[in-house]
């Protein structure tokens, strides 16, 4: 029986590159799932996500859709859009973000410019391995709310005050539902057969619509 491997995550970091540079590579790979650039200041890092940090970052996203949908809450699934601010000189690809306070005012745009436009009221991101960029400082620069971090065994909930990232016990968007839930359910999917994790799932988000 062959085996095949999946090819563990990939990171290459490289110093002082223009931003002109980092543009033309966005432009080249705007049609490319992977890889994924992150930009400050003049350092790039090239990420090739692991189907390790793929999965994560599936499990988590369809547990947010499913609570926004039976909260009938309005969102936008931007997935890993590329968000950059040139004025700062940063920029990043989440693993997956979500409009939900401003989601009408991103509604069927073309392209985000954070220079006008809200950033992402939900960013989740997984962090099986070190990144050589603390993203956490990109995403405080441009103002995102929430994070979700999940580093492979627990999901942590960070918010954004006075400038930094402060950890907290329950959602920011949605009050009523824990990062101990959230790290159960990820548990879950590991040990569950699809269909029946999701259908779980759902019937779990809609308890939290009751609180």
């Amino acid at each position: 029986m062959a085996t095949v491997l999946s090819p563990p995550e990939q990171r290459v970091t490289l110093y002082n590159v223009s931003w002109e540079t980092y543009e033309r590579l966005l432009a080249d790979l705007q049609d490319a799932s992977a890889p994924r650039l992150t930009y400050d200041r003049g350092t790039l890092e090239i990420m090739s996500p692991s189907s390790e940090r793929e999965r994560y970052n599936r499990t988590v996203a369809q547990i947010v859709e499913e609570l926004v949908v039976e909260m009938n809450i309005n969102f936008d699934n931007l997935g890993s859009t590329t968000f950059r601010r040139e004025e700062i000189d940063r920029g990043f690809e989440p693993d997956s973000c979500f409009y939900i306070q401003n989601a009408a005012r991103v509604r069927g745009q073309k392209r985000i410019d954070l220079a006008v436009d809200p950033p992402p009221g939900l960013v989740i991101e997984i962090d099986i391995t070190s990144p050589s960029l603390d993203k956490f400082l990109l995403f405080a620069q441009t103002g995102v709310p929430e994070v979700w971090r999940f580093d492979g065994s627990r999901l942590s909930i960070y918010e954004l005050a006075g400038g930094e990232y402060w950890e907290r016990d329950t959602s920011l968007a949605f009050p009523t539902v824990a990062a101990s839930d959230i790290t159960a359910l990820i548990k879950e999917s590991e040990e569950m057969e699809r269909p029946r994790w999701v259908h779980k799932v759902r019937n779990w988000a809609r308890a939290r619509k009751k609180g």
